[in-house]
């Protein structure tokens, strides 16, 4: 009986592992910051032109960074599971800041005016 609960037990302890393996060609944090702040430009553009087809502005950020699509979802999943997004999505943040400094203030007053309101539902 010893024997099987210590099996069991050595199972379980070896069982235990990441539930994603890493990426062979995993992007870099920073690398990965900067698409997004990219991807979020493009993405406005898509806003503004909502009956154009602007899928190759995603090709072109993607080109531009000298990187693949799979290595790109692969990467963002990883560092989904990992938890580790938000650490890039801020970085992100601060590139899109230093790109257009007003953007700070605009950001400001939306807070400032959603303070007495209930907060806007995210997806």
């Amino acid at each position: 009986m010893k024997k099987l609960i210590f099996i069991f037990v050595m199972m379980c302890m070896f069982s235990c592992g990441d539930y994603i393996d890493k990426p062979k060609n995993l992007l870099d944090k920073k690398v990965m910051s900067e698409i997004l702040a990219d991807l979020a430009l493009n993405n406005q553009a898509i806003n503004m032109y909502p009956n154009k087809n602007l899928e190759a502005g995603t090709r072109f950020v993607l080109k531009a960074h000298n990187v693949k699509s799979e290595d790109f979802v692969d990467s963002f999943k990883y560092y989904v599971v990992k938890q580790k997004i938000d650490e890039i999505v801020d970085d992100a943040q601060l590139i899109l800041l230093k790109k257009d400094p007003k953007a700070e203030k605009y950001i400001k007053e939306k807070m400032k005016n959603r303070e007495g309101n209930q907060p806007i539902l995210e997806r």
